[in-house]
């Protein structure tokens, strides 16, 4: 049996086997412009899917870890899975023109591996040893930092429980694919950190560019390929959809012997999307700052209040303006907008969901809102006060003592971690006229959606599904309503919604999601 070391030191060629790590190998073939998928080498299985409208038992072809480029850093990451369904409660499915949902399990900005995956909905954050490329060394430890909560985006949360965008794809008789990518923490034999950024998006790229490459030869519309992502994900699922074919990856992905073929995709799922990096302490501080850690701690109120500062220029020089014809969207009136926009409606939403019990006893435990005619009122300042503690502290992404994922994130080499932003870099080493590496900025640029958005991207995705969670506190409310703000208003469509009481990998609606494919798309099974 050949060795993952092996396969990597000898390229992956036409019809090689890969195996190794308990990864099964899967034979691929190279052709013109891309590489070749082999529809008949699958696993036809069973599952039973619980949906809204009940339990479904679908029969599928599972396709299993299939290379996605010709040139390979880590195979075991750089591999994807393809479920298509052949029958849906006893009824023959023709999933040849379905939608393809494209559904990442990344979370932290951690290596996500589908390798293992026996079925739909199995991949994930995978614990491979930090020598993974050679198969061997001992499990990896903690993330660095770790401030963000890992949620992958097939792990995410509906009333506690466990729920899968991909199953429920699936079971709606759509195609999906989920692939794997490289993360923060991969290193080599030599201490090389090789999954940093720009990695996981140019993976994920490579990985849609396979799909498009393979049109007739995978199941379903590669024109209609919807992204989905949570947390990291939801960023990485958020920046698929803005990035479309721009050319700022073009190195990276020539590099890998991506497909020849387009990485645009026709619409993007998001949730909790932690994103906008270089700005996120200070939107974090504009909205959390004034809260306590859970510990009971305070934070630096100088430096939170230097941060919250800066979110004032940042928002202003973003020119966007609220939905519903709200206006300029500033730091003095923002929180007002988040109110009026999506938290009232929100827990007007929830309160008129309970009995009329259920509804009574919530309301006395929570006076500072008023409730009327099914639609609940509240202040902004009453809502962080409901929420309590914070949960990050300060600066949230760009920790001073480089101990965060996202510092993590921005390495290079054999550094583990950097400072992304001037502010904590000057702060860190007391000099105030340090600039960051000069690599950094064109690596931000690469990660975060917004610049794409700026730059109007005529390739990017024209839908989009946005979720969070009302009391999650891993980013600023601001920053998804900012992604919902500017894609509006380059006249997208744009569903952003957050769920009341709910916190961070909350999704309390994938039949929603499922439902708004088919709408966008014209197709039902």
């Amino acid at each position: 049996m050949m060795t993952r070391r092996g396969v990597l030191a000898m390229g992956v060629a036409s019809g090689a086997v890969l195996a190794g790590a308990g990864l099964v190998g899967r034979a691929f073939a190279a052709i013109a412009g891309g590489l070749a998928f082999d529809a008949s080498n699958f696993t036809e299985l069973s599952k039973t899917i619980t949906t809204g409208a009940g339990d479904k038992l679908v029969k599928y072809r599972f396709y299993k870890a299939i290379p996605y480029v010709a040139n390979p850093v880590d195979v075991a990451y750089q591999c994807l899975n393809v479920s298509v369904p052949v029958e849906i409660d006893g009824k023959a499915v023709d999933a040849s023109n379905a939608p393809i949902l494209f559904a990442n399990s990344v979370g932290g900005y951690m290596p996500s591996s589908v390798a293992e995956a026996e079925g739909v909905g199995g991949g994930g954050m995978t614990g491979l040893p930090p020598g993974a490329m050679a198969g061997g060394g001992a499990p990896e430890g903690a993330p660095a930092g770790g401030t963000e909560v890992a949620s992958g985006g097939n792990a995410m949360l509906m009333g506690g429980k466990r729920v899968s965008n991909a199953e429920y794809a699936l079971a709606a008789g759509y195609v999906v694919v989920e692939p794997g990518a490289r993360g923060r923490t991969l290193t080599d034999p030599s201490g090389t950190y090789y999954g940093v950024a720009p990695a996981a998006i140019v993976d994920l790229k490579a990985a849609v560019r396979y799909v498009r490459a393979n049109q007739g030869r995978i199941p379903g519309n590669t024109d209609w390929i919807i992204s989905s992502g949570t947390s990291a994900g939801g960023a990485l699922s958020s920046l698929l959809g803005a990035s479309g074919d721009s050319p700022l990856y073009a190195a990276e992905l020539a590099a890998l012997g991506a497909a020849d073929a387009s990485d645009a995709i026709f619409a993007a799922g998001a949730w909790c999307p932690i994103t906008d990096l270089e700005h996120a302490d200070m939107a974090y501080e504009w909205n959390w700052g004034s809260n306590l850690l859970a510990s009971g701690a305070e934070v630096d109120k100088n430096i939170s209040t230097a941060l919250a500062a800066g979110f004032e220029a940042y928002q202003e020089g973003l020119g966007l303006s609220g939905v519903g014809g709200f206006g300029a969207l500033t730091a003095r009136n923002y929180g007002d907008y988040l109110v009026q926009a999506y938290l009232q409606p929100s827990a007007g939403a929830y309160l008129a969901a309970r009995s009329d019990a259920d509804r009574a006893s919530y309301l006395a435990a929570n006076p500072f809102i008023t409730y009327a005619d099914g639609k609940a009122s509240f202040g902004w300042s009453d809502f962080l006060s409901h929420v309590g503690a914070r949960k990050k502290s300060v600066p949230a992404f760009d920790a001073l003592d480089l101990s965060t994922g996202e510092n993590n994130l921005f390495g290079l080499g054999t550094i583990e971690a950097r400072h992304f932003t001037e502010f904590s870099l000057r702060r860190a080493t007391g000099n105030p006229d340090a600039t960051i590496e000069a690599d950094i900025p064109a690596k931000l640029v690469q990660m975060n959606p917004m610049h794409h958005l700026a730059e109007k991207n005529p390739r990017r995705a024209t839908h989009w599904w946005l979720r969070v969670g009302a009391k999650d506190s891993d980013t600023s409310l601001s920053v998804i309503a900012n992604l919902a703000a500017a894609t509006t208003a380059l006249g997208d469509d744009v569903d952003l919604a957050m769920y009341w009481d709910a916190g961070h990998g909350a999704n309390e609606d994938p039949d929603a999601f499922v439902a708004w494919i088919g709408k966008i798309t014209g197709y039902s099974a």
